[in-house]
């Protein structure tokens, strides 16, 4: 690994993990072995850091969509990969780094927001449309109208006044939303795949 990248990776961890205002540069060059001087020959400052960090997870974030897109055999497949991955990226996030984005890096949140409202939705109707072809979801979908309940129940998922993390589980938060979603669309052909791949 590149020292830029692990240095990303690494700060990425701990932003997820304490939260992006506690997290100091004098922690990360700590953790990552090397002094700070160092450290700012790769980053210009903290902020600078972040958006770094943004960039590289949203680039992370669309290729996984477009390569589970290719690897699927078909849409439901597509959507169980991208679950999976969604809810292992829930376990790693703290309440904290979101608050923290919306309040001191609004620039950045409004990127994060763009991803969703941009590229998932295009993902979800793409894979909504595939589903229909290969019958295996209901053909009476309001296709658009789908995606967007999609695409605003994921960012609700993550709403700290709506869902507090003191009472629910992000993860689960986000499995009982897919349960809900593939439920509702599936045929029954679609919902006998659903639940074969569940089971892997």
């Amino acid at each position: 690994m590149e020292a830029k990248e692990k240095i990303l990776k690494k700060s990425e961890e701990l932003f997820l993990q304490y939260g992006l205002k506690s997290v100091t540069m004098d922690d990360l060059a700590s953790q990552l072995g090397m002094s700070k001087k160092t450290l700012y020959q790769f980053v210009e400052n903290k902020g600078d850091l972040i958006e770094q960090i943004i960039d590289l997870h949203i680039s992370d974030e669309k290729a996984f969509m477009e390569n589970s897109r290719e690897t699927a055999k078909d849409a439901v497949e597509e959507m169980i990969l991208v679950a999976r991955h969604n809810i292992q990226e829930l376990k790693k996030l703290s309440p904290t780094v979101i608050y923290d984005l919306k309040k001191y890096y609004q620039h950045l949140w409004s990127l994060i927001e763009q991803l969703e409202s941009e590229h998932t939705f295009e993902f979800i109707k793409s894979n909504i449309e595939r589903g229909m072809d290969q019958g295996v979801y209901r053909s009476d979908i309001n296709v658009d109208i789908i995606t967007k309940i999609y695409v605003l129940s994921t960012m609700a998922v993550v709403n700290e006044k709506m869902f507090s993390q003191k009472i629910y589980k992000k993860e689960e938060l986000f499995t009982e939303f897919i349960k809900y979603h593939l439920q509702g669309i599936t045929t029954e052909k679609g919902f006998t795949l659903y639940k074969k791949y569940l089971k892997k």
